[in-house]
């Protein structure tokens, strides 16, 4: 997703709070985690406790535990959660910034896909209050670009449809890496000014996924921007991307990179 102009804070409110509506479908189509990161993540952490920031679904909470991890989800929206519980993930429901953690204490914070949803100041002291000296912070973002055919299909129709609205998904994957990188910078910025972390590291893992037309309308009705639609608006969106897709054969190769930055609590 990409955001063309500053979004009043009641549409991030709103589309923070968007995906509970297709919890099962979120789970079904989001990707995982590489597992050489998810593998980079278990060996930095000084010990098994963990809590995921805005699990949702429980995507990356499920890879952590398989790993042997013993992983929390913290997330406000219940519908998440509850879906989350379902799959064996303990979840508490609440913001990051302001949820109690009643005196426990973390080896690592983690969050798959949700850190740009939490304050930017109040994001990085609360992750320092709840862990160990030693621990760790790890964001990560799965950074995405479909091929041109379809980036211009969707972006012609967001414009045809709805163009007065910010937030894009119709991006390249070179627009996509560029704005996913610098918000990287930016979260480890965030947290060595809190004068509480050091040693930040950045990884990265590429790796690509084919999608059909169905597949991949399927995930888009996922996407946040979504939720900023209209019905109307939102079948004709995903017609018209699905069209273009059609036009290319049905199908196509998706070029992913997973892009995480982790921060050591002093």
């Amino acid at each position: 997703m990409t955001v063309d102009k500053e979004a009043p804070k009641g549409v991030t409110d709103r589309l923070a709070r968007s995906f509970g509506a297709e919890a099962a479908r979120y789970d079904r189509t989001r990707p995982p985690y590489p597992g050489e990161l998810v593998g980079r993540l278990v060996a930095t952490s000084p010990g098994p406790r963990v809590v995921e920031v805005g699990c949702g679904t429980g995507v990356l909470s499920r890879q952590l535990q398989a790993a042997g991890l013993d992983v929390l989800g913290v997330e406000h929206d219940e519908r998440m959660a509850g879906f989350a519980r379902g799959t064996g993930v303990p979840v508490e429901v609440a913001k990051f910034e302001t949820w109690d953690p009643a005196g426990r204490e973390f080896d690592a914070v983690v969050a798959g896909q949700s850190w740009h949803w939490v304050d930017a100041e109040e994001g990085p002291l609360q992750a320092a209050r709840v862990l160990r000296p030693g621990g760790v912070f790890v964001a990560l973002w799965h950074v995405f670009g479909t091929p041109s055919a379809i980036a211009d299909a969707y972006v012609a129709a967001y414009d045809k449809l709805a163009a007065q609205i910010p937030y894009r998904v119709g991006h390249s994957y070179d627009e996509a890496f560029e704005s996913y990188q610098a918000g990287c910078v930016r979260t480890g910025d965030a947290f060595a000014a809190s004068g509480a972390f050091s040693r930040t590291e950045q990884w990265r893992a590429d790796w690509e996924r084919v999608y059909t037309t169905a597949e991949y309308v399927d995930l888009m009705r996922t996407m946040s921007p979504m939720a900023l639609l209209s019905a109307e608006q939102g079948a004709a969106l995903l017609s018209d991307v699905g069209a273009a897709i059609d036009a290319i054969g049905g199908e196509f190769t998706m070029r992913y990179s997973t892009l995480a930055v982790a921060v050591t609590r002093n």
